[in-house]
């Protein structure tokens, strides 16, 4: 594949034409004497370069944390509901490992290039241009819609919070995408992981109170806890597509690495993101694990997604209260995260990309603005909003969390050849696995996905576009 010749002192170039392949450049800046206003350009991109490295390991993690933990943990118990609780947990640990595995594959890569900053540019490294353009449409438009799913969750959330349905929903709507807007105005991931601890204080603390509201219903209502309906096995009438579509929340809940090269671009010890990830790994096996297992075991069969939903008027209330930091935190850090890629990728050679200038802050602000207005446009414009989310993160977190990965292992990790000695072989059988995993999943994913969409229409559960009706955000 021949390769794109970009220009030389660009420090974003995804890309340089050299022997080897496709490699991200080093900005070189020109040899001769610079004149005054070089000169004061050069020290504006040292210094914004400086400032977006800054990153250290323990606040990485509080970035993935806050990209991965958000209030799709409290649909735990719903696809524990559909799979059972032996087929649940097992799903939950087997699927954490996996992405634990996939993410320090992700790491790998960004180690041996260096200048990768964000997903693309890693495909890029495999498949050339077509590549890099193909995953730079898929990472937009997943995060972009990812925020609009939090605009829709924060409207919901306003909804039972205020439980005043004479008021038009829209309203909520505009008051979750303003929120959305504001926190994600923080340029670089060190100052934002400052909103991470009270975003995991929000989601620890909106777990904590829904179990504590779904046990003491269920200890109070007739035979206690004994009588709840919950099972070991799935239901014996459940569909593929049903059972396929809760499998689904688990792997999402776990799709970290779509942002880790994002989040990398600005650690200072890139060596160190192994703790990161084995950190959040393990956080997250515990979390969704507990919290699918318990609230399952409280509510039974008929358990609500998210949960916060089954416990209650009142408890519903004030966990979706105590929730609304998480729904917004998690939202925003999505639009920060494209809004740094188009930076980079608009303004390669300038000092606008650091976002430490008058000029730079106003086309940062205008960026997330409209970012964030697309978002709410997606988001209140299509009726079945969220199946449509679940079927782009099919198509999408299968290549950026499994396929993907595992390919990188194969063309940009890997040593010798893949049967060269026995831990080639092992690992070459372990990432073939991991691939048809991905495949797998984008797969049937996609065709759960769609069936839940035909179903909704043939049921009449599908909400309205920009309704002011809260019940239309019901079907959504």
């Amino acid at each position: 594949m021949s390769a794109v010749k970009l220009r030389e002192d660009s420090e974003y170039a995804p890309y340089s034409e050299k022997a080897s392949g496709w490699e991200p450049d080093k900005e070189k800046f020109p040899e001769e004497e610079l004149d005054e206003r070089s000169k004061r350009r050069r020290t504006s991109i040292a210094e914004g370069a400086m400032k977006h490295n800054r990153l250290g390991w323990k606040r990485l993690t509080v970035c993935l944390i806050v990209e991965a933990i958000a209030l799709g943990s409290l649909s735990m118990p719903s696809a524990f509901a559909s799979l059972g609780m032996v087929a649940g947990v097992l799903m939950t640990v087997g699927i954490g490992l996996i992405a634990i595995y996939t993410s320090y594959l992700v790491g790998q890569v960004k180690l041996k290039h260096p200048h990768v900053q964000h997903y693309a540019d890693a495909v890029g490294l495999m498949w050339g241009k077509f590549g890099y353009e193909l995953t730079s449409v898929m990472f937009v438009l997943f995060l972009v819609l990812l925020t609009g799913s939090h605009v829709l969750t924060g409207t919901i959330a306003w909804i039972r919070i205020v439980d005043k349905h004479s008021l038009c929903a829209l309203i909520w709507g505009v008051i979750s995408a303003i929120l959305l807007y504001c926190l994600a105005l923080p340029p670089t991931f060190h100052e934002f992981a400052i909103l991470g601890y009270i975003d995991f204080a929000s989601i620890v603390a909106a777990i904590l109170i829904t179990m504590a509201g779904t046990g003491a219903a269920a200890s109070n209502a007739t035979g206690g806890l004994s009588a709840v309906p919950w099972s070991a096995w799935p239901p014996a009438d459940i569909s593929f597509s049903s059972a396929f579509l809760s499998t689904t929340n688990i792997i999402f809940a776990y799709s970290f690495a779509v942002c880790q090269y994002s989040f990398m671009a600005e650690m200072h010890t890139p060596e160190d993101y192994v703790k990161s990830i084995w950190a959040l790994g393990l956080i997250e096996i515990l979390i969704y694990t507990l919290t699918g297992a318990i609230i399952y075991s409280f509510v039974g069969k008929d358990v609500d997604s998210p949960a916060i939903l089954s416990g209650g008027k009142i408890i519903s209330r004030v966990a979706f209260g105590i929730a609304l930091p998480v729904i917004f935190i998690s939202g925003s850090i999505n639009t920060t995260v494209v809004g740094k890629y188009i930076m980079g990728r608009v303004f390669p050679n300038s000092e606008l990309r650091y976002v430490h200038t008058k000029k730079g802050w106003i086309i940062w602000l205008a960026l997330i603005a409209i970012l964030t207005l697309i978002a709410w446009v997606i988001a209140e414009a299509i009726p079945f909003f969220n199946a449509l989310l679940g079927l782009i993160s099919s198509l999408f977190i299968s290549g950026f969390s499994f396929y993907f990965p595992a390919l990188f292992w194969f063309t940009l990790i890997k040593e010798g050849k893949w049967n060269a000695n026995a831990k080639n072989i092992g690992l070459s059988v372990v990432n073939a696995v991991v691939v048809c995993i991905g495949l797998i999943i984008l797969v049937c994913g996609a065709y759960a996905s769609v069936e839940d969409i035909l179903e909704s229409y043939k049921t009449g559960s599908v909400g309205g576009s920009f309704a002011c009706s809260s019940s239309s955000y019901e079907g959504k």
